[in-house]
């Protein structure tokens, strides 16, 4: 069993910088990703960072390229969402998540559905 506890959410202006911080506690299977879910849609990936000994991916979706890094502390089993010129369409939910297995070479590492442990999620919200 994993635990995520996600923290840093909070109200900023727009073109502020926030950086987000989600800790595992438990095995996490060498993935971890940051999803985003705001009212009315869908949730959506935002960031995955994958890694085995040396090796680590990133995955970003495509609006918070060059804006979002996803980052990993393997000490502190935690990883970070630092995100800089946030828009009001960045606000949603933010949730950490974690797989219950390891990936597979080829598995779509950017699907929600592979993920197995969800922490509670964290409030960002942008203003104008």
């Amino acid at each position: 069993q994993v635990q995520l506890a996600e923290s840093g959410g909070r109200l900023v202006q727009a073109g502020e910088s926030l950086g987000l911080s989600c800790v595992a506690s438990g095995r996490t299977f060498g993935a971890m990703g940051w999803f985003r879910q705001a009212p009315g849609k869908e949730r959506e990936m935002v960031a995955v960072i994958r890694w085995s000994g040396l090796f680590k991916n990133t995955y970003y979706a495509d609006p918070v390229k060059g804006r979002f890094t996803i980052s990993r502390d393997n000490g502190k089993n935690t990883v970070y969402l630092q995100m800089n010129s946030l828009a009001p369409e960045d606000t949603a939910v933010y949730y950490c998540a974690a797989p219950n297995r390891p990936f597979t070479p080829t598995e779509d590492v950017t699907n929600k559905d592979v993920y197995a442990y969800w922490g509670q999620g964290t409030q960002v919200t942008v203003s104008s």
